[in-house]
């Protein structure tokens, strides 16, 4: 669906060239929801940018359903970009417009006659959930809900693929959990290839099937994510993941980190290696959470027993991530 080939973009400044995108290569499939994260300046909204075919880029390529977007003629680029539906950040509607009125304006815009429009924007204040709200202005909307008539507005004209920047700045819990619950139907429901670029870690963790990490322009971690969280190594990992911040008790043989992920690893694994090779495990840090629908701890474990290490081997050949911590250097941290 999207496919970035070493592409670059830089920007002139007063301080001179600053590079925004040096040298990223992605894959984006169709159909997941995909979350870019990384710091302020990372890159992201440029990457939005050129993504919606905003932006070119100054070096590399970046297909769209296989075609060459750099080789487009101008009415080609127009039907590409009637397909990329784009949530802007912050703030973006008109205030002398209702929220229909709002989500109407790019049909009106492609010259969809009235009935037709009505339908269509009817559907989609279905999908967010306002139908209610239709004759509502802005300034009447809660700041959830206004994102949500944003979110409406970029699915509108059935597009194939919805970016979002930033979707969720700005707003509280229950109104960042509206607008990500949107996004989420927009793949489940419509079929569309959803990417969203974000600071919230929290946001990647609720909705995405793949992550991309980007630091100062360039991409240092991408995959699918509970694929990226089962290797505690990696950048995701430690983001995403509960962290461990508990000192050790004392009096333990050895200390372990494994994560386990799924309802069945999560619920019943640790009491089976117990009981199968007679050792003592006790979780002394951690926690759970949840990627997607999907259970997901890292726990820090004590270990007492002879079956400590056949335990933990158990545990490995069963998926978990295990690393074996040495109890000397974590007292001395």
């Amino acid at each position: 669906m999207i496919t970035l080939e070493n592409l670059s973009k830089s920007f002139r400044s007063t301080s001179g060239s600053v590079v925004a995108l040096d040298d990223v290569t992605l894959d984006v499939p169709a159909g997941v929801v995909a979350g870019v994260v990384g710091p302020a300046g990372a890159g992201k909204s440029t990457l939005a940018r050129v993504l919606s075919l905003r932006e070119r880029p100054d070096s590399g390529v970046f297909r769209f359903d296989g075609r060459n977007t750099g080789m487009l003629d101008e009415r080609s680029l127009r039907v590409a970009r009637s397909r990329i539906g784009v949530v802007p950040t912050g703030e973006s509607l008109l205030g002398q417009r209702t929220a229909a009125g709002n989500i109407a304006v790019p049909l009106e815009q492609a010259g969809m006659d009235g009935p037709a429009r009505r339908e269509r924007v009817g559907k989609v204040l279905d999908l967010v959930g306002l139908t209610d709200r239709a004759g509502t202005y802005p300034a009447e909307l809660s700041a959830g809900q206004r994102q949500r008539v944003a979110v409406a507005r970029a699915l509108v004209g059935d597009p194939t693929v919805v970016l979002a920047d930033d979707p969720t700045a700005g707003l509280d819990a229950d109104g960042a959990a509206g607008v990500l619950a949107v996004l989420d139907r927009a793949r489940a429901e419509l079929g569309a290839t959803v990417l969203v670029a974000t600071q919230d870690t929290s946001v990647v963790r609720r909705i995405a099937d793949d992550v991309a990490v980007l630091e100062h322009g360039r991409l240092v971690e991408s995959g699918r994510l509970l694929e990226l969280v089962g290797d505690q190594d990696s950048l995701v990992a430690r983001a995403v993941l509960p962290a461990i911040d508990e000192p050790v008790p004392g009096g333990y043989a050895g200390v372990a980190d494994v994560v386990l992920i799924g309802f069945a690893a999560v619920g019943s694994l640790l009491p089976e290696a117990t009981s199968r090779y007679g050792t003592d495990i006790a979780v002394v840090g951690g926690g759970v959470t949840k990627i997607g629908e999907t259970p997901v701890a890292r726990f820090r474990l004590g270990l007492h027993g002879f079956g400590a290490d056949a335990a933990l081997g158990w545990l490995a050949e069963r998926g978990a991530s295990v690393h074996r911590q040495s109890v000397r250097e974590l007292a001395v941290a």
